[in-house]
């Protein structure tokens, strides 16, 4: 029957292509609905392990850990050093990574941090930063780059690097009378850290300042910054997250915001799933139509088909072979076509990597599909199947009858 069936379909390629090329695209945004979703979710999860809390002026929860950890979006308010170091000194932190933001080379994001963000941030399974080429700050006149951000400015070690005021791929201004020498670049870590470019804090105040360092200031004295965009803390011990939490958000010197990076990340995933649910559904219904194709051209075909039926009736084949010559065929359109569209998938996906990445950040790995995607090919498959009893049923009933009568 499937030999059969084949030949069948062998006889009519260019119909058979379309239905297939339609089935294929539709489930490559099926199931690339599916896998963006999924490998988004474990992106941002991985951005940032090992942090208790993240800290900010007042603002909402969601916007700190967007702009603190992911470089979306720019704060609006700062918290002062003062405030900084107030928290920093209780006796339940652990570390604290001072962090200011804001100011950008070529579209690129610049944070401004000490040397703890080095020796503290944690992103994956708790995997450190480490360094393929030099090494961290060992003064004001340095910067550090991350993996993607050294290709796309094509930097390597002793160049200079100009910083503009402004973020988002907008600058404002250059602070061309201070340049930056790198001394360092990251390893490659798939997450927002490969975009950025690491200065301290006192460089970046000195750049807006107009101030030059020279020889015999000392700025040991001095704190490294007037007011800083956030900080990320981690505690001695993670019990002491909520309770270090409330009184952050109750601080009387001035108006903070303190989140647990987890539970904001999953606020973030609910707000967002009445848009995933959107997709799919939209995905879903594109599926559906290019089953609805197949179906009608079957149903199209018929009509031309009606001596060919006739033909096997009269060989000896039953009206069940009949109808089991039109399920495998519509089974067959669906298999490759599922399949089909797993393979587009990875084809764009392997071919697209480079782009996803350079533009968002991304880094979509090529795994084998998971159950999720499975089921949903089995469920295409499935849909086919039963759509395809329509035309069956039709050549079952009227394949001999269609064929034998002479209309003149």
């Amino acid at each position: 029957m499937i030999r059969l069936a084949i030949k069948s379909l062998m006889n009519r390629r260019a119909s058979v292509l379309l239905t297939v090329i339609a089935i294929a695209v539709s489930v490559t945004l099926l199931l690339a609905v599916e896998r963006v979703r999924e490998q988004v979710q474990s992106h941002f999860a991985n951005t940032v392990s090992g942090t208790d809390l993240i800290i900010g002026a007042r603002t909402g929860q969601t916007q700190l850990l967007l702009s603190s950890v992911f470089h979306i979006g720019s704060m609006t308010n700062n918290m002062s050093w003062e405030s900084f170091e107030d928290i920093r000194e209780r006796p339940e932190v652990s570390w604290a990574i001072p962090m200011s933001l804001g100011d950008s080379v070529q579209g690129l994001p610049v944070v401004a941090t000490t040397n703890a963000y080095f020796e503290y941030f944690k992103y994956g399974n708790k995997q450190a930063l480490e360094f393929s080429q030099g090494s961290a700050f060992a003064s004001d006149e340095e910067v550090v780059l991350g993996a993607d951000a050294a290709e796309k400015l094509s930097k390597t070690m002793g160049d200079d690097i100009i910083i503009a005021h402004g973020s988002g791929g907008i600058s404002f201004s250059e602070h061309d009378q201070h340049p930056l020498t790198v001394t360092g670049v990251l390893q490659r870590t798939g997450t927002p850290v490969d975009q950025a470019v690491f200065v301290t804090l006192h460089s970046l105040e000195m750049i807006h300042s107009g101030e030059h360092e020279h020889s015999g200031h000392d700025h040991h004295n001095e704190a490294p910054a007037d007011s800083i965009s956030a900080a990320l803390l981690g505690l001695k011990a993670k019990p002491l997250a909520l309770r270090l939490q409330r009184q952050i958000n109750t601080y009387e010197k001035e108006p903070l915001t303190a989140l647990l990076p987890g539970m904001t990340l999953q606020e973030l995933w609910k707000t967002l799933r009445v848009f995933e649910q959107a997709l799919t559904a939209i995905s879903a219904m594109v599926v559906l139509i290019g089953l609805l194709g197949m179906l009608t051209i079957m149903l199209a075909s018929l009509r031309e088909r009606r001596r060919e039926m006739a033909v096997l009736r009269a060989v000896g084949a039953g009206p069940g072979t009949i109808f089991g010559l039109l399920l495998s065929e519509a089974l067959l359109l669906t298999v490759v076509g599922a399949f089909s569209g797993l393979l587009l998938l990875y084809g764009l996906q392997w071919s697209l990597a480079g782009v996803i990445q350079s533009q968002t950040g991304l880094i979509l790995s090529t795994t084998w599909p998971g159950a999720s995607e499975w089921w949903r090919m089995a469920l295409v498959i499935i849909v086919g199947f039963m759509l395809s009893l329509i035309p069956a049923w039709r050549a079952y009933r009227q394949s001999l009858a269609d064929g034998l009568t002479v209309k003149i």
